[in-house]
């Protein structure tokens, strides 16, 4: 299944996670500050 989380912030970061570790597809979609952390790592 393919997961687009709406926000990388903390909840939608954690459950996207989360999701991600249980085998799904997960896309974030991010801008500002988390968009440039979720780059630069």
């Amino acid at each position: 299944m393919k997961i687009a989380m709406m926000g990388s912030g903390g909840v939608g970061g954690f459950f996207g996670g989360r999701l991600a570790h249980a085998g799904y597809d997960v896309s974030f979609i991010a801008r500002g500050a988390h968009l440039a952390a979720m780059r630069e790592r």
